[in-house]
């Protein structure tokens, strides 16, 4: 077999060779960072699980992970690498198919457990073997190509943007094919040292740092890592400024790919000491940038630059570069404690302290000093961290951030469940939205929000001045149950944000939502509005009892017929009162008709009872005359 395929062409060869070691590494890199570190706490999110239940979750997979990855080179049993790695494409595929199901927290806490064993054997089981995947030719830019790929998918606005179902179901099927073409594809022979690396880079494990450092240095760019993204995915500023928006995920996606394939260029010009401390520079400039409100496209540009630099270098080390018998047990030693271990840490300092902070930096390009060798690479080395450290030391430290205020804990809340997607805050100047929704929007307040939520389509009603408009009980339970007050709305119900603070911080910001002065504006339009004869010509043909069933007689439950649940109950204002304010003073039957139109579109200032801004005048006053014949 192996002499066939040294009589096919070279080109062909690496092509044909490429494809499955190259599809094993971007499939790992897709599981690992758009499932296991994004889609699954989203299914957690849904679940309710938040803290402080969501550290053991998260803790059992890292200790999964970590010690899996320790034992798995220690274990002769299911020695052959074909099965280890379809072992680990299976268990990772199922283990996401799990998260989809209602999961309790002691249920989560035990998937958590089998995504990070089955990552962990995946990985390890990868890296040790990955050459006779890959082939004799071109290894470097087959793990440049897989990692590369693996970052792009990952930054595609349709996975994700997609629900935590959806980024299960693609993981677990990409998976699922891996495991497939595990069965499939040819095993190549154990290369040699030369071999694995390739001519034109055999010099470079013969320029490797004594292995603890390797790990301390991957460990500290792990923990950059991971700590920049916790801390980008936990801002809706800096979330707005780098992965909000196709086009920002597109060119994030494109720079990883970008990267990945500098990353090859430089480890074979240079060798992996100028790899990593380039990467250590641009990453740790990134996470001292998002400290500072007009440095976020900057650490737009560098975060995936940083990222991708480093993480070729973290499959290339121990699949091309780490040679010999224990090979095996240092790759698994690596990724448990730089990949498990410096991802946990970075979480945990981005949680306390909300920022990365310039020590850190400084100590992480010190560790980078301790064992240099003065050569010519030595010195371009120390250069380069010399000039990242002068860097870190001119930008000052962030201060300690104050707790976020409800309302702005709302405000991210609304932001991660896509809200904008279907609801603007912008009432245009001059137009028919100032009479559905309130006085017109301030372009000055506007510009001042970072991210401004005008919001491009409005398929549900504006929110600009909602709060003037709906009462934080209505708000709470429109959003529990959307069709129970609006019949035939599309809206999916929120009830699950009601079962951790997410859901009271929603309706604080809603009830923000108005301008100074918007309720008494409204009550005054109120006051003043007058139908058209025209209107009170159409009203006439108008089925007034078929409009009051649909829009009014679910919280009147004298007409309804039906019971309330306990919550909705307090909105149920039973048959219609009466003594209606506004009507009863009205001893004209055209006044009282006017008046009682005028609650129907505009509800009832100071009490639970909205108003039904959507509908026309002249079903306004049909409903009116249908609730006068009642009475």
């Amino acid at each position: 077999m192996a002499e066939r395929s040294q009589d096919r062409t070279p080109v062909a060869d690496s092509v044909l060779a490429a494809l499955p070691g190259t599809l094993f590494v971007a499939i790992t890199y897709v599981y690992f960072l758009i499932f296991a570190q994004f889609g699954f706490l989203r299914r957690l999110a849904e679940l309710g699980l938040t803290q402080p239940m969501l550290r053991p979750v998260m803790g059992a997979m890292a200790l999964g992970g970590v010690g899996i990855s320790l034992l798995t080179p220690r274990v002769s049993r299911w020695s052959c690498p074909r099965l280890r790695l379809q072992l680990a494409f299976w268990g990772c595929g199922f283990a996401a198919v799990l998260t989809m199901l209602p999961l309790t927290p002691l249920l989560a806490t035990m998937v958590a457990a089998g995504i990070g064993l089955a990552l962990g054997l995946l990985t390890v089981t990868l890296v040790t073997h990955l050459p006779r995947w890959t082939g004799p030719g071109h290894p470097l830019w087959k793990v440049g190509w897989g990692t590369g790929l693996g970052y792009l998918v990952c930054n595609l606005p349709p996975l994700f943007q997609a629900s935590a179902s959806g980024i299960a179901t693609v993981a677990a099927l990409l998976c699922f094919a891996a495991a497939v073409l595990a069965r499939l594809s040819k095993l190549y022979p154990e290369p040699t040292a030369m071999q694995r690396v390739g001519p034109a880079t055999s010099a470079v494990p013969h320029m490797l740092p004594p292995f603890p450092w390797l790990v301390v240095w991957f460990t500290a760019l792990v923990w950059l890592d991971s700590a920049a993204f916790y801390i980008i995915q936990n801002s809706p500023v800096l979330k707005a400024g780098t992965w909000s928006g196709d086009l920002h995920l597109m060119r994030t996606g494109g720079l990883h790919l970008a990267a990945a394939l500098l990353a090859v260029w430089l480890l074979q010009r240079h060798g992996l000491r100028i790899t990593l401390t380039l990467a250590l520079g641009i990453l740790g400039l990134a996470c001292l940038a998002l400290a500072h409100p007009g440095m976020i496209g900057l650490a737009a540009l560098l975060y995936p630059v940083g990222v991708s630099l480093y993480s070729v270098a973290l499959v290339a080390t121990p699949a091309l570069l780490l040679a010999g018998p224990a090979a095996g047990r240092r790759a698994g030693a690596l990724y448990a404690v730089a990949g498990w271990m410096g991802s946990a840490l970075g979480i945990g300092m981005a949680q306390n302290l909300h920022h990365v902070p310039v020590w850190f930096v400084l100590a992480a390009c010190l560790l980078f000093v301790f064992p240099l060798r003065l050569s010519a690479s030595g010195y371009a080395q120390l250069a380069l961290i010399l000039a990242g450290m002068a860097v870190a030391w001119s930008l000052q430290r962030q201060p300690t951030q104050q707790p976020v205020p409800l309302v702005e804990q709302g405000r991210q809340v609304y932001i991660a469940e896509g809200c904008i997607h279907c609801h603007s805050q912008y009432v245009r100047p001059d137009s028919p939205d100032v009479a559905l929704w309130g006085p017109a929007s301030s372009l000055a307040e506007i510009r001042q929000q970072r991210p401004p939520l005008i919001g491009n389509r409005r398929q549900g009603p504006d929110l600009a001045q909602v709060g003037a408009r709906r009462t934080p009980l209505w708000l709470q339970l429109h959003l529990e149950d959307p069709r129970a007050l609006s019949p035939g709305s599309p809206m999916p119900s929120y009830a699950g944000l009601f079962s951790s603070p997410r859901g009271a911080a929603l309706v604080a910001y809603l009830s923000s939502l108005h301008a100074p002065g918007a309720a008494a504006q409204r009550a005054a339009w109120m006051r003043s509005w007058q139908p058209s004869s025209a209107a009170m010509a159409e009203s006439r043909r108008l089925d007034g009892s078929q409009l009051y069933g649909e829009f009014c007689a679910h919280c009147h439950s004298g007409t309804a017929g039906r019971p309330f649940a306990p919550a909705f109950a307090a909105l149920a204002a039973g048959p219609v009162s009466p003594t209606i304010p506004g009507v009863e003073a009205a001893a004209d039957p055209s006044l009282q008709l006017v008046a009682l139109a005028r609650i129907s579109k505009y509800g009832i200032p100071g009490t639970e009872m909205p108003g039904h801004e959507t509908l026309t005048d002249a079903q306004s006053l049909a409903i009116a005359a249908a609730i006068l014949r009642q009475r």
